[in-house]
């Protein structure tokens, strides 16, 4: 554990090394801040009320369209796997919508609709195919071997789900938040700066580069990857302890 953490250290000193030669080889703080004037600012903000404002507002946006796409996602997937007819109808538009450009996304529904539900959407169009695919092929890759035993046994359509359905689409689910999430921080964070909502992050980006605030542009860009990153460990771990806890809990009740 200490050495992994070491070794993370180590590449992020070397990125932040080559960060800070680049920046003296350009020698101008307009065209590329250093690191420590990126983080100098990027404290300056956080010692403000209304950088806690911002970062929650935009995070509410997105984390709602996010939850939103999650468990639609999910309920799509549960019924195209039952019914192959289902599959044949909604494919077709994940497919669409996997191939839109997220730009072109953006600027068709801010005709549509305002600008602080925009990054919810936005959000939720990115997770929506990702979480579908993953899910339903998780159901449709479950052991035969194992529901014909169920069959046999004569187990619960409830029991199945639980022992059988659920551990084998768990690594897909899974797998899908950890692709999805940070591409819809990313997404509804580009949907803010074209959408420009009062409070969030993607408008102070955008007022950043419109009054040339490059430094300020440096550490709003370093506070979404931050987040980004968050984000996705917190959800990621939050799910396995959350499976942890669970199967700790059926074994005790098993054995009980």
């Amino acid at each position: 554990m200490i050495k992994k953490a070491l070794k993370t250290l180590l590449i992020i000193l070397f990125w932040l090394c080559v960060w800070q030669g680049l920046s003296m080889i350009v020698g101008l703080e307009l065209l590329l801040p250093s690191p420590i004037r990126t983080l100098k600012r990027l404290f300056e903000l956080a010692g403000t009320l209304s950088f806690y404002g911002i970062i929650l507002r935009s995070l509410a946006r997105i984390l709602i369209g996010t939850a939103a796409a999650v468990a639609l996602g999910v309920a799509l997937a549960i019924l195209t796997a039952r019914f192959k007819l289902l599959h044949d109808f909604v494919s077709p538009l994940m497919t669409v919508i996997k191939a839109i450009p997220v730009a072109s996304f953006i600027v068709l529904l801010l005709l549509w609709m305002g600008r602080d539900i925009l990054p919810s959407i936005i959000s939720a169009l990115i997770v929506l195919p990702i979480v579908w695919t993953s899910v339903e092929t998780g159901i449709l890759q479950t052991d035969k071997s194992l529901l014909e035993m169920a069959r046999v046994y004569k187990m619960s359509p409830w029991g199945k789900v639980r022992h059988i359905y659920v551990p084998a689409t768990l690594p897909y689910f899974v797998s899908a938040l950890n692709s999805s999430l940070g591409l819809a921080w990313k997404a509804g964070i580009a949907a803010e700066v074209l959408a420009l909502p009062a409070i969030a992050i993607g408008k102070q980006i955008y007022e950043s580069k419109l009054y040339i605030e490059t430094v300020d542009l440096f550490a709003w860009t370093l506070t979404v990857i931050l987040i980004s990153l968050v984000i996705e460990k917190l959800i990621v771990f939050a799910i396995r302890k959350a499976t942890s806890s669970k199967m700790i809990l059926e074994v005790a009740h098993d054995k009980a």
